[in-house]
Order: structure tokens, then C-alpha cells, then sequence
């Protein structure tokens, strides 16, 4: 079913599932988007995805490098970085990937474009719901080929705007509303409920307490620290994602939305 789902949501959109590689019919450029899932895998995240609601991540794969947006605190920094196509991000399952369509650019042209790009998506701009690694592609894929895509990449975001209370209360601080009327996983399953609790959490690294709270527990803390330098050195050897914990609304920004700041457009 998810199979013919993807190929309903791809021939709607006018994109091809084609495997890049394989391009001697179309000259030129493939434009390849790759859509990751956000959710932990089971039942929920099938639903959602089946319906076209999922929380996703995606990218732009070019060539031999992928790229995408994501958050930091370094004022004047692109958000954008790139990785190796299909790369998963933390937290994150690969979903689908598909030709958004073919461009004739040169590589120089399309290296322009991705400049020009990087500027409008600075890093300390990221916004889970307005300014997203979805909006980004969409931003970049009309840049590059003047057709717009698939609207369903970035459904969440949409819907989150409009109807806060539909989404992870983690994501986004929703209006009062009835504690009924807001999404719980006993809609979709009542044998299996866990899917919602703390791996949820842990997925996105997110939690409900205040950050002022860690800040003070880090300095409280900071003494305990120094008897396990090795550890968060080797750490911090491992892991280039910026440790920027919310985006510029205040909201929980997921790790997977994070910018690997070593990989930046402007770094090269």
C-alpha cells in the first residue's frame, strides 16, 4: 500500500521515481528529493504517512551530495549544509526519493544557485513550522527548475500553523483547547500506546521542561563535567550537529533539524 502510495503522491506531483543513475534518456541534471521520517517506525507513523500527514525531513540531492536546512546559532551562518544522498539524519528513516525533474544547468549555474540559496536560509532563521528543511526544498527546487513540489512534503508544517492542536505539543505551544480534542495515539491504536510516550522523546530529543532549567542544571553541573572530559571529547569528535536546542520561535528544534555546522554551504 505505501508503495502505491508513493506512486499516487509522485505521479500527482508530476515527479518521476527513477533511479538518478540511470539518466542516458534525460540529459542534463537530475533533481532528486529525499523524504525522511521523522516519527519513531510502527503503526502511527504509518498512518500518518499513508494519509499524507507525516513529519518529514528533506533534502535535495545533487550529483553525489545532498542538501539541506537546517538550525543554528552562528548569526551570519547558512542553515544549509550538504551529505551524502540518503544519509539518514539522527532520529530519522528513509521514506522515499524521487526526481523532481531534470535541469540542463551547468555545474557552475547550479552552484550560483545554491549560494544564492544558502544566503536567504541563514541558520539562526529556522523555524520548525515557517521556515523548515521542507521549505527550504521547495525554495531550492524552484530555484533550480521553476516547478514547484509536491505539497504534501510539507502538510505537517501547514497544519501545524493552522491547527496547533493537532500536533506534538513538544513541537509548537497550541491555544487552550479541550484536552479531548487534541491528537492522542488511543485515535489510531489502544493495544499499543507507546509509540506516543518517552521514545517519542527521545526520538526528537525533545522534552516538556523549561530550558532555563538545563541551563542551570549545566552550570550547577559543571563541576562533574571536568572528570569526564574524554567522553565528551570523543563525543564532540563524532558529532558536528549544532547543539542549538530550540529554533528562533523558542520551540524544541529535533536533532535531525540541526545543521552539521563542519558542512556548511560556505565551508565548503
Amino acid at each position: 500500500m505505501a508503495s502505491s502510495q508513493d506512486d499516487r503522491r509522485n505521479s500527482d506531483s508530476g515527479a518521476n521515481l527513477i533511479d538518478p543513475a540511470n539518466s542516458d534518456d534525460h540529459p542534463g541534471t537530475a533533481i532528486t528529493i529525499n523524504v525522511y521520517d521523522l516519527l519513531p517506525p510502527g503503526k502511527l507513523a504509518t498512518v500518518f504517512w499513508t494519509f499524507g500527514v507525516g513529519l518529514l525531513h528533506t533534502g535535495v540531492a545533487i550529483n553525489d551530495k545532498e542538501y539541506a536546512f537546517g538550525g543554528h546559532d552562528r548569526k551570519g551562518v547558512s542553515g544549509v549544509y550538504w551529505m551524502k544522498p540518503k544519509q539518514e539524519p539522527p532520529g530519522a528513516t528513509f521514506r522515499t526519493g524521487f526526481v523532481h525533474t531534470y535541469v540542463s544547468l551547468s555545474a557552475d549555474e547550479i552552484h550560483k544557485i545554491l549560494i544564492d540559496v544558502s544566503h536567504e536560509f541563514q541558520g539562526t532563521s529556522y523555524n520548525v513550522l515557517t521556515r523548515n528543511c521542507n521549505h527550504f526544498t521547495a525554495y531550492l527546487c524552484e530555484k533550480l527548475t521553476g516547478k514547484p513540489t509536491p505539497k504534501w512534503i510539507n502538510r505537517a508544517a501547514a497544519i501545524g500553523v493552522a491547527l496547533p492542536c493537532v500536533v506534538p505539543q513538544a513541537w509548537v505551544k497550541p491555544p487552550e483547547c479541550e484536552e479531548e480534542d487534541q491528537l492522542n495515539p488511543e485515535d489510531f491504536d489502544e493495544e499499543e500506546d507507546s509509540e506516543w510516550d518517552d521514545r517519542f522523546d527521545d526520538r526528537f530529543e525533545l522534552d516538556d521542561s523549561d530550558p532555563e532549567d538545563h541551563k542551570r542544571q549545566s552550570n550547577a553541573g559543571s563541576s562533574s563535567v571536568k572528570g569526564n572530559t574524554g567522553v565528551h571529547s570523543q563525543r564532540e569528535k563524532t558529532s558536528t550537529r549544532s547543539r542549538k536546542s530550540t529554533d528562533e520561535a523558542g520551540r524544541p528544534l529535533p536533532e535531525s533539524e540541526r545543521a552539521e555546522l563542519n558542512k556548511t554551504l560556505e565551508m565548503g
